[in-house]
């Protein structure tokens, strides 16, 4: 069973950066399109960011273009979602995700690891 352990979680301030990773275990990483999630306070689980097997595709929400890039190391099985010129709205806790295909919905995610939390202060 696949697992997925997300770090470089915390807290920063308005227009501050982050970075976070997402290292996956087990064989054929490569094989997966990986993607990032969030769950702000009170609110529905939702699409951040998503980027195809071999690293040559990506899809971001529309509220984090821009300001966040996903990218991915095959080599070393991990995922990583750079954040800059993070804001408020941007509170929340970032699940790292695994799928078959590119998408936006959470009902198609395969393996999901157990959320790190982003606390952006004003």
């Amino acid at each position: 069973q696949v697992q997925l352990v997300e770090s470089g979680g915390g807290l920063v301030q308005t227009g501050g950066s982050l970075r976070l990773s997402c290292a996956a275990s087990g064989r054929h990483f490569s094989s997966y399109v990986m993607g990032w999630f969030r769950q702000g306070p009170g609110k529905e689980r939702e699409f951040v960011a998503a980027i195809t097997r071999g690293g040559g595709s990506t899809d971001y929400a529309d509220s984090v273009k821009a300001r966040f890039t996903i990218s991915r190391d095959n080599d070393k099985n991990t995922v990583y979602l750079q954040m800059n010129s993070l804001k408020p709205e941007d509170t929340a806790i970032y699940y790292c995700a695994q799928s078959l295909i590119m998408t936006r919905t959470t009902y198609r995610v395969k393996v999901w690891g157990q959320g790190t939390q982003i606390t952006v202060s004003s």
